[in-house]
């Protein structure tokens, strides 16, 4: 390896192996910084694009996957004033839309993209947070207005969005609930939310003893399906607003019409698909590191390390719905 290459692991065909390869070293552009990669969070949406099922996030093969980041600057393109080289920083940068992802040594981003990292977070922790983190803050912050006194319905609150999403909305001053399984129980509740056994408690059970009937002022649905449409029957009439990161399916609206309520999808992969709103994304970034670093945002990793070895293996686990926990591949130790 030469100080004009890297390594990174292509994918040719969908639902096949990465290849490790070596290719040309990455050079910043105007508006772009260097970064040697430290790390590459896996998501479920990583693995559906891996295996050709992500057809809301194209990427033309072959490419080098990755959405999440953290690494160090190591060179600053023109134009680029808020970081330097030697900066940890960390980013949803890629890996969709034709843009290089995380899978390798190297990688020239949009530095609106980028924030600087957590100092109380390694590297292997920032890398868990970038997609989740800005999906949670797009729905609660920048739809919701969620504010101090609401009170706040997670669901899957122990899942990637779901448990940012429970820890956002107690920063913020909510008083939070999350839906999840039994063995779950004990994780929201660490993160400050009061925990319901959707197995065994109906809509209108944890409506009553929740909200006295009033409804969820907020409702944060992370799982999609028929989980939508039960908060469109849990959220409080005429202020109440449901909010979805999975809204695809085909969903009656007369529920949430009959409450006059509200309902915002979220997708976040807009900004990195049309190169608007990017600079938010790393403004919303940067406020989630001072949370990190209150101890307010913490990720829920899996103890299990990989590396680009056996980067293949991490995405199998994502997929499978074996993770316990955020997944990471570490690029450098």
């Amino acid at each position: 390896m030469t100080t004009t290459s890297m390594r990174a692991l292509v994918l040719e065909t969908a639902d096949g192996p990465f290849l490790s390869r070596t290719l040309p070293r990455p050079v910043a552009g105007p508006g772009q910084v260097l970064l040697e990669i430290a790390a590459s969070g896996v998501n479920p949406l990583d693995s559906k694009i891996r295996a050709g099922k992500a057809a809301h996030a194209q990427h033309a093969l072959p490419a080098v996957l990755g959405m999440d980041v953290a690494g160090v600057v190591r060179a600053v393109g023109l134009g680029v004033e808020r970081f330097r080289v030697g900066d940890p920083v960390y980013g949803l940068t890629g890996g969709v839309g034709g843009l290089q992802g995380s899978l390798a040594e190297f990688v020239a981003v949009d530095a609106d993209l980028l924030a600087h990292k957590p100092t109380n977070l390694s590297m292997r922790e920032a890398a868990a947070l970038p997609l989740i983190t800005i999906t949670a803050w797009e729905g609660l912050v920048d739809k919701a207005r969620t504010r101090a006194g609401q009170k706040v319905l997670v669901h899957g609150g122990a899942g990637g969005v779901g448990h940012v999403a429970v820890q956002l909305a107690k920063a913020l001053g909510a008083e939070v609930f999350a839906t999840v399984s039994p063995a779950q129980a004990e994780t929201v509740r660490r993160f400050g939310a009061t925990p319901i056994d959707y197995t065994a408690t109906s809509v209108e059970a944890y409506v009553a003893e929740h909200t006295g009937g009033l409804g969820f002022d907020v409702i944060y649905d992370t799982v999609g399906g028929a989980v939508l449409d039960a908060s469109f029957q849990a959220v409080r009439p005429h202020v109440g607003h449901v909010l979805s990161c999975l809204g695809w399916g085909t969903h009656a609206l007369a529920p949430l019409s009959f409450r006059a309520a509200s309902y915002s999808g979220v997708f976040t992969l807009l900004p990195l698909l049309t190169g608007e709103g990017r600079a938010h994304q790393g403004h919303i970034l940067e406020e989630a590191a001072r949370l990190a670093e209150r101890g307010q945002l913490v990720p829920l990793m899996d103890e299990r390390r990989y590396t680009l070895d056996s980067a293949l293996a991490a995405h199998e686990e994502v997929a499978a719905g074996r993770a316990r926990g955020r997944l990471v591949v570490e690029v450098r130790a």
